[in-house]
């Protein structure tokens, strides 16, 4: 084969990425989805922004309904149930134990975005993310 005659093909230009990373907070990590980061700062080694608590699995969304555990708060899940005898639903409620970073001040009444996370005590396996104002 004759290849003196032949040119090395040249490379398209590599575009560089218009859309960068976020920047970030120093000391804040990225909890993996998108959910803004709480304007306070805390200590608390169970917090996803400020501490060492990796999340995974559910997010669910709930209403607080009991803030009276110390770094705990219930919150309370409406679903509906269907009865195929009467053809309706009717509404139920589940309760969920859910880790409380002080850095999101979440109270009664406050609508909140909670995420799945490793056991944090005996009925605790959800922190609380994202505080999305009052419920209503």
């Amino acid at each position: 084969m004759d290849t003196a005659g032949k040119k090395a093909q040249k490379k398209p230009a590599v575009a560089a990425p218009t859309a960068g990373p976020k920047p970030r907070q120093p000391g804040v990590r990225d909890v993996g989805i998108d959910v803004p980061v709480p304007e306070k700062t805390c200590t608390d080694l169970k917090c996803p922004f400020h501490g060492r608590l990796p999340v995974r699995g559910q997010t669910l969304e709930g209403v607080v309904v009991s803030t009276r555990m110390q770094n705990t708060v219930v919150i309370e899940r409406e679903h509906l149930r269907f009865i195929r005898k009467y053809q309706r639903y009717e509404k139920r409620t589940r309760r969920v134990n859910v880790h409380a970073p002080p850095c999101l001040g979440l109270q009664v009444g406050n609508r909140v975005l909670v995420m799945e996370c490793r056991p944090l005590g005996k009925t605790v396996n959800f922190v609380a993310i994202h505080n999305q104002g009052v419920a209503g």
